[in-house]
Protein backbone atom coordinates (compact mmCIF):
# COMPACT_ATOMS: atom_id res chain seq x y z
CA UNK A 1 0.00 0.00 0.00
CA UNK A 2 2.80 2.44 0.96
CA UNK A 3 4.71 1.57 -2.22
CA UNK A 4 1.55 2.25 -4.26
CA UNK A 5 1.15 5.69 -2.64
CA UNK A 6 4.79 6.53 -3.44
CA UNK A 7 4.42 5.36 -7.05
CA UNK A 8 1.17 7.28 -7.59
CA UNK A 9 2.63 10.46 -6.11
CA UNK A 10 5.75 10.33 -8.29
CA UNK A 11 4.00 9.44 -11.57
CA UNK A 12 1.12 11.91 -11.22
CA UNK A 13 3.49 14.67 -10.10
CA UNK A 14 5.73 13.96 -13.09
CA UNK A 15 2.77 14.20 -15.46
CA UNK A 16 1.93 17.60 -13.95
CA UNK A 17 5.40 18.88 -14.77
CA UNK A 18 5.03 17.31 -18.24
CA UNK A 19 2.00 19.55 -18.85
CA UNK A 20 3.93 22.53 -17.45
CA UNK A 21 6.78 22.13 -19.93
CA UNK A 22 4.37 21.29 -22.77
CA UNK A 23 2.69 24.66 -22.42
CA UNK A 24 5.89 26.67 -22.01
CA UNK A 25 7.34 25.24 -25.21
CA UNK A 26 4.05 25.17 -27.13
CA UNK A 27 3.67 28.96 -27.07
CA UNK A 28 7.05 29.40 -28.76
CA UNK A 29 6.01 26.94 -31.46
CA UNK A 30 2.54 28.36 -32.21
CA UNK A 31 3.37 32.04 -31.65
CA UNK A 32 3.74 32.97 -35.32
CA UNK A 33 0.83 30.95 -36.80
CA UNK A 34 -1.54 31.97 -34.01
CA UNK A 35 -0.76 35.69 -34.25
CA UNK A 36 -0.83 35.55 -38.04
CA UNK A 37 -4.30 34.01 -38.02
CA UNK A 38 -5.44 36.73 -35.62
CA UNK A 39 -4.42 39.31 -38.23
CA UNK A 40 -1.00 40.45 -37.05
CA UNK A 41 2.12 40.57 -39.20
CA UNK A 42 5.59 42.05 -39.64
CA UNK A 43 7.02 43.66 -36.49
CA UNK A 44 3.72 42.97 -34.71
CA UNK A 45 4.64 39.28 -34.60
CA UNK A 46 7.73 40.06 -32.55
CA UNK A 47 6.22 42.84 -30.44
CA UNK A 48 3.04 40.92 -29.59
CA UNK A 49 5.02 37.72 -29.10
CA UNK A 50 7.26 39.40 -26.52
CA UNK A 51 4.19 40.95 -24.87
CA UNK A 52 2.45 37.57 -24.58
CA UNK A 53 5.60 35.84 -23.32
CA UNK A 54 6.16 38.52 -20.68
CA UNK A 55 2.50 38.31 -19.67
CA UNK A 56 2.80 34.56 -19.18
CA UNK A 57 6.04 35.02 -17.25
CA UNK A 58 4.38 37.64 -15.02
CA UNK A 59 1.62 35.13 -14.38
CA UNK A 60 4.15 32.48 -13.40
CA UNK A 61 5.95 34.82 -11.01
CA UNK A 62 2.65 35.83 -9.41
CA UNK A 63 1.38 32.26 -9.40
CA UNK A 64 4.58 31.00 -7.80
CA UNK A 65 3.95 33.20 -4.78
CA UNK A 66 0.20 32.48 -4.61
CA UNK A 67 0.45 28.68 -4.93
CA UNK A 68 3.54 28.50 -2.72
CA UNK A 69 1.75 30.26 0.13
CA UNK A 70 -1.42 28.18 -0.37
CA UNK A 71 0.68 25.01 -0.36
CA UNK A 72 1.93 25.83 3.13
CA UNK A 73 -1.38 27.15 4.43
CA UNK A 74 -3.84 24.68 2.88
CA UNK A 75 -1.73 21.70 1.85
CA UNK A 76 0.28 20.40 -1.11
CA UNK A 77 -2.62 18.47 -2.66
CA UNK A 78 -4.86 21.55 -2.79
CA UNK A 79 -2.28 23.30 -4.97
CA UNK A 80 -1.95 20.32 -7.30
CA UNK A 81 -5.73 20.40 -7.83
CA UNK A 82 -6.18 24.16 -8.10
CA UNK A 83 -3.21 24.91 -10.33
CA UNK A 84 -3.95 22.27 -12.97
CA UNK A 85 -7.65 23.22 -13.06
CA UNK A 86 -6.87 26.90 -13.71
CA UNK A 87 -4.28 26.01 -16.35
CA UNK A 88 -6.68 23.63 -18.15
CA UNK A 89 -9.52 26.14 -18.38
CA UNK A 90 -7.15 28.89 -19.55
CA UNK A 91 -5.66 26.71 -22.28
CA UNK A 92 -9.01 25.57 -23.64
CA UNK A 93 -10.18 29.21 -23.63
CA UNK A 94 -6.98 30.10 -25.52
CA UNK A 95 -8.34 28.25 -28.56
CA UNK A 96 -11.20 30.76 -28.82
CA UNK A 97 -9.35 34.07 -28.54
CA UNK A 98 -9.90 36.65 -31.28
CA UNK A 99 -7.54 39.50 -30.33
CA UNK A 100 -4.31 40.19 -28.48
CA UNK A 101 -6.09 41.24 -25.26
CA UNK A 102 -7.99 37.98 -24.83
CA UNK A 103 -4.85 36.04 -25.86
CA UNK A 104 -2.86 37.84 -23.15
CA UNK A 105 -5.49 37.13 -20.49
CA UNK A 106 -5.38 33.42 -21.32
CA UNK A 107 -1.58 33.42 -21.17
CA UNK A 108 -1.69 35.26 -17.84
CA UNK A 109 -4.04 32.75 -16.20
CA UNK A 110 -2.27 29.79 -17.80
CA UNK A 111 0.98 31.11 -16.34
CA UNK A 112 -0.56 31.51 -12.90
CA UNK A 113 -1.91 27.96 -13.08
CA UNK A 114 1.31 26.37 -14.28
CA UNK A 115 3.39 28.11 -11.63
CA UNK A 116 2.21 25.76 -8.91
CA UNK A 117 3.00 22.48 -10.64
CA UNK A 118 6.71 21.83 -10.13
CA UNK A 119 7.07 23.34 -6.66
CA UNK A 120 4.06 21.54 -5.19
CA UNK A 121 5.12 18.27 -6.83
CA UNK A 122 8.70 18.40 -5.54
CA UNK A 123 7.53 19.48 -2.09
CA UNK A 124 5.11 16.55 -1.89
CA UNK A 125 7.61 14.02 -3.25
CA UNK A 126 10.34 15.24 -0.89
CA UNK A 127 8.04 14.79 2.11
CA UNK A 128 6.38 11.53 1.05
CA UNK A 129 9.46 9.54 -0.01
CA UNK A 130 11.99 8.23 2.54
CA UNK A 131 14.91 10.65 2.89
CA UNK A 132 17.37 8.06 1.55
CA UNK A 133 15.64 7.83 -1.86
CA UNK A 134 13.84 11.14 -2.39
CA UNK A 135 16.39 12.16 -5.04
CA UNK A 136 15.20 9.29 -7.24
CA UNK A 137 11.63 10.57 -7.06
CA UNK A 138 12.47 14.14 -8.02
CA UNK A 139 14.73 12.85 -10.83
CA UNK A 140 11.81 10.93 -12.32
CA UNK A 141 9.50 13.95 -11.95
CA UNK A 142 11.96 16.27 -13.70
CA UNK A 143 13.09 13.94 -16.49
CA UNK A 144 9.58 12.74 -17.39
CA UNK A 145 8.28 16.29 -17.10
CA UNK A 146 10.89 17.77 -19.43
CA UNK A 147 9.77 15.31 -22.13
CA UNK A 148 6.69 17.54 -22.41
CA UNK A 149 8.86 19.72 -24.68
CA UNK A 150 9.09 16.90 -27.20
CA UNK A 151 5.33 16.35 -27.02
CA UNK A 152 4.78 20.06 -27.64
CA UNK A 153 7.06 19.98 -30.68
CA UNK A 154 5.18 16.99 -32.12
CA UNK A 155 1.68 18.36 -31.39
CA UNK A 156 2.62 21.81 -32.66
CA UNK A 157 3.82 20.26 -35.91
CA UNK A 158 0.84 17.94 -36.47
CA UNK A 159 -2.06 20.18 -35.42
CA UNK A 160 -3.15 23.79 -35.81
CA UNK A 161 -2.52 26.13 -32.88
CA UNK A 162 -6.09 26.06 -31.54
CA UNK A 163 -6.15 22.27 -31.39
CA UNK A 164 -2.73 22.24 -29.75
CA UNK A 165 -3.99 24.47 -26.93
CA UNK A 166 -7.13 22.35 -26.49
CA UNK A 167 -4.98 19.21 -26.25
CA UNK A 168 -2.99 20.86 -23.45
CA UNK A 169 -6.18 21.73 -21.60
CA UNK A 170 -7.64 18.23 -21.98
CA UNK A 171 -4.38 16.71 -20.75
CA UNK A 172 -4.67 18.92 -17.68
CA UNK A 173 -8.26 17.88 -16.96
CA UNK A 174 -7.33 14.20 -17.36
CA UNK A 175 -4.51 14.75 -14.88
CA UNK A 176 -6.96 16.40 -12.49
CA UNK A 177 -8.97 13.16 -12.38
CA UNK A 178 -5.81 11.13 -11.74
CA UNK A 179 -4.96 13.30 -8.74
CA UNK A 180 -8.07 12.19 -6.86
CA UNK A 181 -6.07 9.17 -5.67
CA UNK A 182 -3.19 11.23 -4.26
CA UNK A 183 -2.56 11.56 -0.52
CA UNK A 184 -1.34 14.51 1.50
CA UNK A 185 2.13 14.47 3.00
CA UNK A 186 2.23 13.10 6.53
CA UNK A 187 4.91 15.63 7.47
CA UNK A 188 2.59 18.47 6.47
CA UNK A 189 -0.42 16.85 8.19
CA UNK A 190 1.53 16.91 11.47
CA UNK A 191 1.56 20.74 11.49
CA UNK A 192 -1.58 21.50 9.46
CA UNK A 193 -3.81 22.28 12.45
CA UNK A 194 -1.11 23.71 14.68
CA UNK A 195 -0.59 27.37 15.59
CA UNK A 196 2.75 27.41 13.73
CA UNK A 197 2.99 30.27 11.21
CA UNK A 198 2.71 28.76 7.72
CA UNK A 199 3.33 30.18 4.26
CA UNK A 200 4.45 33.63 5.40
CA UNK A 201 6.38 34.68 2.29
CA UNK A 202 7.69 37.92 3.81
CA UNK A 203 9.34 35.98 6.65
CA UNK A 204 11.89 34.70 4.16
CA UNK A 205 13.32 38.21 4.07
CA UNK A 206 13.24 39.04 7.79
CA UNK A 207 16.06 36.69 8.77
CA UNK A 208 19.52 37.07 7.19
CA UNK A 209 20.38 33.37 7.24
CA UNK A 210 17.01 32.39 5.77
CA UNK A 211 17.17 35.06 3.07
CA UNK A 212 20.69 34.05 2.01
CA UNK A 213 19.63 30.39 1.82
CA UNK A 214 16.72 31.42 -0.38
CA UNK A 215 18.82 33.66 -2.61
CA UNK A 216 21.51 31.01 -3.04
CA UNK A 217 18.89 28.40 -3.96
CA UNK A 218 17.73 30.69 -6.77
CA UNK A 219 21.15 31.76 -8.05
CA UNK A 220 22.54 28.25 -8.54
CA UNK A 221 20.08 27.93 -11.44
CA UNK A 222 21.32 30.97 -13.41
CA UNK A 223 23.39 29.01 -15.99
CA UNK A 224 20.33 26.95 -16.90
CA UNK A 225 18.37 29.94 -18.05
CA UNK A 226 21.36 31.59 -19.69
CA UNK A 227 21.65 28.55 -21.94
CA UNK A 228 17.89 28.37 -22.64
CA UNK A 229 17.24 32.11 -22.84
CA UNK A 230 20.30 33.15 -24.86
CA UNK A 231 22.15 30.30 -26.57
CA UNK A 232 19.11 28.24 -27.54
CA UNK A 233 16.53 30.98 -28.10
CA UNK A 234 18.87 32.94 -30.39
CA UNK A 235 20.44 29.86 -31.99
CA UNK A 236 19.52 30.93 -35.58
CA UNK A 237 21.45 34.18 -35.09
CA UNK A 238 24.39 32.40 -33.44
CA UNK A 239 24.42 29.89 -36.29
CA UNK A 240 25.01 32.66 -38.82
CA UNK A 241 27.87 34.15 -36.79
CA UNK A 242 29.46 30.74 -36.23
CA UNK A 243 29.23 29.85 -39.91
CA UNK A 244 27.01 26.78 -39.48
CA UNK A 245 26.56 25.15 -42.86
CA UNK A 246 22.75 25.41 -42.98
CA UNK A 247 20.08 27.66 -41.40
CA UNK A 248 19.22 26.68 -37.82
CA UNK A 249 15.67 26.10 -36.63
CA UNK A 250 15.07 27.57 -33.16
CA UNK A 251 12.34 24.96 -32.64
CA UNK A 252 14.75 22.11 -33.32
CA UNK A 253 17.42 23.70 -31.11
CA UNK A 254 14.90 23.79 -28.27
CA UNK A 255 13.82 20.20 -28.91
CA UNK A 256 17.38 18.83 -28.98
CA UNK A 257 18.32 20.83 -25.88
CA UNK A 258 15.36 19.38 -24.01
CA UNK A 259 16.27 15.88 -25.14
CA UNK A 260 19.60 16.46 -23.42
CA UNK A 261 17.75 17.85 -20.39
CA UNK A 262 15.76 14.63 -20.02
CA UNK A 263 18.96 12.60 -19.64
CA UNK A 264 20.61 15.32 -17.58
CA UNK A 265 17.79 15.46 -15.03
CA UNK A 266 17.67 11.68 -14.83
CA UNK A 267 21.42 11.19 -14.40
CA UNK A 268 21.97 14.13 -12.02
CA UNK A 269 19.24 12.90 -9.69
CA UNK A 270 20.54 9.35 -9.67
CA UNK A 271 24.17 10.43 -9.31
CA UNK A 272 23.26 12.62 -6.33
CA UNK A 273 21.83 9.46 -4.72
CA UNK A 274 24.79 7.28 -5.66
CA UNK A 275 27.39 9.75 -4.36
CA UNK A 276 25.14 10.86 -1.49
CA UNK A 277 25.64 14.54 -2.29
CA UNK A 278 23.55 17.24 -3.94
CA UNK A 279 26.31 19.89 -3.93
CA UNK A 280 29.02 17.79 -5.58
CA UNK A 281 26.76 16.76 -8.46
CA UNK A 282 25.52 20.32 -9.07
CA UNK A 283 29.15 21.50 -9.05
CA UNK A 284 30.07 18.89 -11.67
CA UNK A 285 27.13 19.85 -13.90
CA UNK A 286 27.90 23.56 -13.60
CA UNK A 287 31.44 22.71 -14.69
CA UNK A 288 30.12 20.76 -17.68
CA UNK A 289 27.85 23.69 -18.54
CA UNK A 290 30.85 26.02 -18.67
CA UNK A 291 32.75 23.62 -20.93
CA UNK A 292 29.89 23.24 -23.41
CA UNK A 293 29.20 26.99 -23.43
CA UNK A 294 32.79 27.38 -24.68
CA UNK A 295 32.31 24.59 -27.22
CA UNK A 296 29.09 26.23 -28.47
CA UNK A 297 30.57 29.73 -28.78
CA UNK A 298 33.89 28.81 -30.35
CA UNK A 299 32.91 26.06 -32.80
CA UNK A 300 33.37 27.39 -36.32
CA UNK A 301 32.01 26.26 -39.69
CA UNK A 302 30.44 23.11 -38.27
CA UNK A 303 27.64 21.06 -39.80
CA UNK A 304 24.01 21.47 -38.80
CA UNK A 305 24.07 17.99 -37.24
CA UNK A 306 27.08 18.91 -35.10
CA UNK A 307 25.37 22.10 -33.93
CA UNK A 308 22.29 20.18 -32.78
CA UNK A 309 24.59 17.66 -31.09
CA UNK A 310 26.12 20.51 -29.10
CA UNK A 311 22.57 21.56 -28.13
CA UNK A 312 21.97 18.06 -26.77
CA UNK A 313 25.21 18.25 -24.76
CA UNK A 314 24.26 21.68 -23.41
CA UNK A 315 20.89 20.26 -22.35
CA UNK A 316 22.64 17.37 -20.63
CA UNK A 317 24.95 19.78 -18.79
CA UNK A 318 22.15 22.05 -17.50
CA UNK A 319 20.15 18.99 -16.47
CA UNK A 320 20.74 19.55 -12.77
CA UNK A 321 17.25 21.12 -12.60
CA UNK A 322 15.96 18.11 -10.62
CA UNK A 323 18.69 18.44 -8.00
CA UNK A 324 18.39 22.23 -8.03
CA UNK A 325 14.71 22.14 -7.02
CA UNK A 326 15.29 19.29 -4.56
CA UNK A 327 17.98 21.24 -2.72
CA UNK A 328 15.53 24.15 -2.37
CA UNK A 329 12.93 21.85 -0.80
CA UNK A 330 15.48 20.32 1.57
CA UNK A 331 16.80 23.67 2.79
CA UNK A 332 13.58 24.90 4.41
CA UNK A 333 11.18 23.79 7.12
CA UNK A 334 7.71 22.35 6.51
CA UNK A 335 5.93 25.64 7.23
CA UNK A 336 7.82 27.45 4.42
CA UNK A 337 8.84 24.55 2.16
CA UNK A 338 6.06 24.90 -0.40
CA UNK A 339 6.48 28.68 -0.54
CA UNK A 340 10.20 28.34 -1.24
CA UNK A 341 10.06 25.34 -3.58
CA UNK A 342 7.30 26.89 -5.69
CA UNK A 343 8.77 30.40 -5.95
CA UNK A 344 12.42 29.41 -6.53
CA UNK A 345 11.97 27.74 -9.98
CA UNK A 346 9.62 30.51 -11.11
CA UNK A 347 11.98 33.27 -9.99
CA UNK A 348 14.90 31.63 -11.76
CA UNK A 349 12.75 31.39 -14.90
CA UNK A 350 12.20 35.12 -14.50
CA UNK A 351 15.98 35.66 -14.47
CA UNK A 352 15.88 35.18 -18.24
CA UNK A 353 14.69 38.81 -18.47
CA UNK A 354 17.80 40.50 -16.92
CA UNK A 355 20.06 37.90 -18.56
CA UNK A 356 18.74 38.62 -22.05
CA UNK A 357 18.69 42.38 -21.43
CA UNK A 358 22.35 42.31 -20.36
CA UNK A 359 23.24 40.20 -23.39
CA UNK A 360 21.40 42.63 -25.70
CA UNK A 361 23.16 45.62 -24.09
CA UNK A 362 26.63 44.09 -24.50
CA UNK A 363 26.04 42.72 -27.98
CA UNK A 364 26.32 46.12 -29.71
CA UNK A 365 29.78 46.81 -28.33
CA UNK A 366 31.22 43.29 -27.99
CA UNK A 367 29.46 41.27 -30.67
CA UNK A 368 27.25 38.22 -30.08
CA UNK A 369 29.99 35.74 -29.22
CA UNK A 370 31.88 37.72 -26.60
CA UNK A 371 28.73 39.27 -25.14
CA UNK A 372 27.35 35.76 -24.63
CA UNK A 373 30.69 34.59 -23.23
CA UNK A 374 30.79 37.39 -20.66
CA UNK A 375 27.18 36.87 -19.54
CA UNK A 376 27.63 33.10 -19.47
CA UNK A 377 30.81 33.26 -17.38
CA UNK A 378 29.09 35.68 -15.01
CA UNK A 379 26.21 33.25 -14.44
CA UNK A 380 28.67 30.40 -13.87
CA UNK A 381 30.66 32.37 -11.27
CA UNK A 382 27.53 33.52 -9.40
CA UNK A 383 26.09 30.00 -9.34
CA UNK A 384 29.37 28.50 -8.10
CA UNK A 385 29.65 31.03 -5.26
CA UNK A 386 26.01 30.46 -4.29
CA UNK A 387 26.46 26.68 -4.31
CA UNK A 388 29.52 26.97 -2.08
CA UNK A 389 27.50 28.77 0.59
CA UNK A 390 24.67 26.21 0.66
CA UNK A 391 24.82 23.30 3.08
CA UNK A 392 24.77 19.69 1.93
CA UNK A 393 21.19 18.43 2.24
CA UNK A 394 21.38 14.80 1.09
CA UNK A 395 19.55 12.55 3.54
CA UNK A 396 18.34 15.51 5.60
CA UNK A 397 15.30 14.86 7.81
CA UNK A 398 12.60 17.23 6.56
CA UNK A 399 10.39 16.94 9.63
CA UNK A 400 11.28 20.38 11.00
CA UNK A 401 9.88 23.90 10.88
CA UNK A 402 11.33 27.36 10.40
CA UNK A 403 11.30 29.63 13.44
CA UNK A 404 9.27 32.54 12.12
Amino acid sequence: MIKKIFTTSVVVSALGYFVDIYDLILFGIVRVPSLTQLGYGGDELIQNGIFLLNTQMAGMLLGGIIWGILGDKKGRISVLFGSIFLYSIANIANAFVNDITSYALCRLFAGIGLAGELGAAVTLISEVLPKEVRGYGTAVVASLGVSGAIAAAIVGDLFDWKTAYVIGGVLGLALLLMRIKMFESGIYESIKNSEISKGNFLKIFTNKNRFLRYLNCILIGLPIWFVVGVLVTFSPEFGKVLGVAEPISAGKSIMFTYIGLIFGDFTSGFLSQYFKSRKKIIAVYIGFTFVFILVYLFSRNISLEMFYTICVLLGLAIGYWAVFVTIAAENFGTNLRSTVTTTVPNFIRGSVVPITLLFAFLRDSMGMIYAALLVGVLTIIISAISLYHLEETFGKDLNFVEDV
